[in-house]
């Protein structure tokens, strides 16, 4: 079924007849700009010899075009059958760390050195693509936190953010607490089974306004269990001027919190040190229980715009040719006069 998102805008579809019938024609005729093809502009501006038929034709598809414009104005869309989401599913936030510290290049993708944080977008858009029937909701944190996606089935939407996610967007430092509390806030509504975070970390929160372990008090008082990931090579091997040396990336990472922060709220603690640590990480999340929910319906749309809008850019370009191909052919009888005219 095809419907518009809005009306009102067809409520200006007699406006140009308006326009003509009341507006008196403009007499002069001095050029408010001049450019080298103002004489073209004349002569095109002049035509007038239509036959009869060809103005009907003329005005038919002028009107056409601003009905066209008028229809992708007011926004057609096209409504589907409604679909019947799964009653069982999972209501889960990823709390992401992008603080300055996920710029570190310690993990491998495919034999290449890339940072953490593009590690994270790796893994995370897979086990995106896995959710499906899940509500998911992405936070960013670094000296705060941000909710980037609210809980939702549109999991394109939360792939896409999160790869779009820039590193030094919320700051340098890491407020675990600030994330966890945020989280708290947006799974607090939902029912008590389905109450799931993931966060994932590198370093220790040394930002924001409360603290993770009592923020995680807060989260076990409310059935909210936390997956806590830890990410970050132990060692990397770097050359100097002065040879080989190693050294550890993770030195500032606070395993201890995030490890009570997981046994207070009933979650999980994880250590990735690699991708394919991280990869096993979110295979095990997959295993999480779904938890069963009230029967859910939503209709499918289809934006349908573009296709005015093309018939109407369609119609333009029909009428710039008919009158290019007008102006040719009077320059070609005016030669033809002049060529008499000169016998």
């Amino acid at each position: 079924m095809i419907s518009f998102e809005t009306y009102w805008f067809f409520f200006l579809a007699p406006l140009p007849w308006l326009i003509y019938l009341w507006l008196p024609a403009v007499n002069d005729q001095s050029p408010a700009l001049r450019v080298p093809f103002t004489d073209d502009l004349k002569s095109i501006a002049q035509q007038r010899s239509y036959k009869s038929g060809s103005s009907k034709i003329y005005m038919f598809l002028l009107s056409l075009m601003w009905l066209c414009l008028l229809a992708a104005v007011n926004r057609p869309i096209t409504t589907g059958e409604a679909i019947q989401l799964p009653t069982e599913a999972r209501d889960m936030m990823l709390a992401v760390d992008i603080s300055g510290s996920m710029e570190e290049r310690d993990m491998i993708i495919n034999s290449k050195s890339v940072r953490r944080i593009d590690t994270v977008k790796y893994v995370l858009s897979d086990f995106t693509d896995r959710r499906s029937g899940d509500r998911v909701g992405l936070i960013l944190f670094a000296d705060q936190a941000y909710l980037q996606v609210p809980l939702t089935y549109d999991l394109q939407t939360v792939k896409q953010l999160l790869n779009e996610a820039q590193l030094g967007f919320a700051g340098q430092k890491t407020a675990i607490g600030d994330a966890i509390g945020l989280s708290i806030k947006r799974l607090i509504e939902r029912p008590n089974e389905s109450r799931t975070l993931i966060l994932l970390t590198d370093g220790a929160n040394n930002a924001g306004n409360v603290a993770p372990l009592d923020a995680a008090k807060l989260a076990a008082e409310n059935g909210i269990k936390i997956y806590t990931v830890a990410i970050g090579a132990d060692a990397i091997t770097e050359r100097s001027f002065f040879g080989n040396r190693t050294r550890n990336p993770s030195r500032d990472l606070d395993e201890n919190t995030l490890k009570s922060i997981a046994e207070q709220t009933g979650g999980q603690f994880f250590r990735a040190k690699n991708t394919e640590d991280l990869k096993g990480i979110y295979s095990e999340l997959d295993k999480l229980e779904p938890v069963d929910q009230d029967a859910q319906f939503y209709r499918p749309t289809q934006q349908l715009f573009y296709i005015p809008l093309g018939i109407a850019l369609s119609i333009a370009v029909l009428l710039l040719l008919l009158n290019i191909t007008i102006q040719l052919k009077r320059k070609l009888l005016d030669r033809k006069t002049l060529g008499a005219q000169s016998q």
